[in-house]
């Protein structure tokens, strides 16, 4: 394997001509292969050919994330956002041979009949009519990633990112964290006008895509987006119905105890919310390279796999890790095809985020690692639900070495741990029943689509105060905040069935850590060869969308929090 550093992975444009040649003859050839032999000669040649081009895309991206202000990775970028669509249609043509081939019966027994599956779902998301309104959609995700790297925030005597706002907005001191929701949401509120725009053009573009391709707006075509290939949208109205029966009154016990321990009245504002303990909120103890040097330690004592995993990222430099300006916010994990390694994306700030962020996104990357073999490479990784699960149960692995990351913060860990994973749902959760709403009523205005999210803050987070003391989040706009909404409609309730597994992995972790592993294992090595369903089940997990599920998680983390010693969480 070509052990290269990431800095020294070289990018070279495709080119298009090519690209379409290469695809054109992969299609001949596959349709007139005589035998099986052949068409699985050619099978391997169009996948290595693909993943190559992917890596160049990727490479691309990674890069222009890092730092959005580089000429020459904005101009690739511009490239790729106007020239994939074109190439997603060869690769359209490609799929289309493979579900008709004379050897799909050969090739499923090969490979398995998830492949076709996913490929006839995805075959609906695609017509070249609808090219010109997916380079357009490409256009506006990247500006709205450029807007948001782009914030210089004001604050007692400097010059912040959003990313940097963090410890502010967390701080112990009341004065410092009201001021600081109060500069960010400034900021926000002043670039309210630039929101409301990408979003209402985005909203628009995909339903006269849906429409484009026979759906009755954008919500169906979405989920074939998302490739949800086990459940429905009405699998995942029951799971909300769920979170607000059995998790909405748990996290409301949680934050009007936290509003009793910080002394201040329920329900709080957004800045009084986010201050978990009078004492303050756990810090990561250590500089940056610290907090990685003990990620190290953990992921050497958790299996073998994993410590190989993590010192290969650290000797290849394949983690970005600091805020920086220019950068844009938030984490990511994603696979380098061409060098079978992942590379992680995130934003330090000072906060625990830096301890969950380095184990949730090497969770991902673990994954990727433990399936870099994979033929095909679709099957590296499974549907977006199925990956957070590597993620967020990771987090919980990582508990075991609290001391290490935080020190005297330990048992705040834990429990704020434990206790925001709880409370996280329902916040995903309302994500999702927003974007439901927004693309069934596509020609609501901006004020009204904020009405909506305003009402929901009331069914599903009824601990936040709004009052608009604090601009913008107590206004009902802080949804523009959550990039996914702009970027990838529909991800975000992948997050709160993944975070249900999680708590059921942090149960059989309180039993028994080594048969935990043994499961998350069972559960990992799957890669992306089964359903999120079919992946739970062969690990002898609970799928989420069982009704007992959330009831059964909700009783156990109750019990769990009460045991929690009140002089330590304090």
């Amino acid at each position: 394997m070509n052990q290269l550093k990431f800095k020294d992975m070289p990018y070279e444009r495709p080119d298009l001509d090519e690209f379409r040649s290469l695809f054109v003859d992969f299609i001949d050839r596959l349709k007139n292969a005589a035998d099986f032999d052949a068409a699985w000669e050619v099978f391997l040649e169009e996948q290595k050919y693909a993943s190559h081009v992917e890596t160049m895309g990727t490479l691309v991206s990674i890069r222009h994330s890092i730092d959005t202000r580089d000429a020459f990775y904005e101009e690739e970028q511009t490239f790729w956002d106007q020239n994939s669509p074109e190439m997603a249609e060869m690769q359209q043509q490609w799929l289309e041979a493979m579900l008709t081939s004379g050897f799909r019966t050969d090739f499923e027994e090969k490979i398995g009949t998830l492949y076709f599956r996913n490929a006839e779902i995805e075959r609906e998301t695609f017509d070249p009519v609808i090219i010109p309104e997916l380079k357009k959609e490409n256009e506006l995700t990247t500006a709205y990633g450029k807007l948001i790297a782009s914030a210089q925030i004001p604050f007692r005597g400097g010059v912040y990112t959003l990313s940097q706002m963090s410890p502010f907005k967390t701080s112990q001191d009341d004065e410092v964290r009201a001021e600081a929701w109060k500069a960010e949401g400034q900021w926000y509120r002043d670039n309210q006008p630039e929101l409301d725009r990408i979003y209402d053009e985005l909203v628009h573009l995909r339903d006269t895509m849906g429409r484009k391709l026979g759906f009755d707006g954008y919500t169906e075509l979405g989920y074939r987006r998302m490739t949800r290939n086990c459940y429905d949208k009405n699998d995942v109205e029951e799971f909300r119905k769920a979170v607000r029966e059995y998790l909405v009154p748990v996290a409301d016990g949680i934050y009007r105890r936290q509003a009793a321990r910080i002394g201040k009245a329920y329900p709080m504002d957004f800045a009084d919310n986010a201050l978990s303990f009078r004492s303050g909120n756990p810090r990561p103890q250590g500089t940056p390279d610290e907090i990685v040097a003990e990620a190290q330690r953990f992921y050497d004592d958790l299996s073998p796999e994993t410590s190989e995993f993590f010192r290969t990222m650290r000797e290849r430099e394949l983690m970005d890790l600091l805020s920086t300006e220019g950068k844009e916010g938030g984490g990511y994990c994603t696979t380098i095809h061409d060098y079978q390694v992942p590379f992680i994306f995130a934003n330090f700030n000072g906060t625990q985020h830096d301890v969950e962020v380095v184990t949730h996104e090497a969770g991902h990357a673990f994954a990727s690692w433990m399936n870099r073999d994979r033929v095909p490479s679709e099957y590296i990784w499974p549907t977006l639900e199925a990956c957070e699960v590597h993620s967020m149960s990771m987090e919980f692995f990582a508990e075991s070495h609290a001391e290490g990351f935080f020190g005297k913060d330990a048992v705040k860990f834990r429990y704020s741990h434990l206790a925001d994973a709880l409370t996280f749902i329902p916040y995903g959760t309302m994500v999702d029943h927003f974007q439901h709403i927004v693309y069934e009523k596509p020609d609501m205005t901006p004020a009204e689509r904020h009405g909506v999210w305003k009402e929901l803050l009331g069914t599903y987070m009824p601990w936040v105060r709004l009052d608009g003391v604090i601009p913008f989040y107590g206004e009902g706009m802080g949804w523009q905040r959550q990039s996914h909404i702009y970027e990838v409609p529909f991800y975000y309730i992948d997050y709160c069935l993944a975070q249900t597994v999680a708590l059921e992995f942090w149960a059989l972790i309180r039993e028994d850590r080594k048969n935990a592993w043994e499961h998350y294992m069972a559960y990992t090595r799957q890669g992306g060869t089964g359903t999120f369903r079919e992946i739970l089940a062969k690990a002898d997990l609970e799928s989420p969308f069982e009704g007992h599920c959330l009831k059964t998680i909700c009783s156990r983390a109750e019990k769990a929090l009460d045991e929690f010693d009140p002089a330590e969480i304090v």
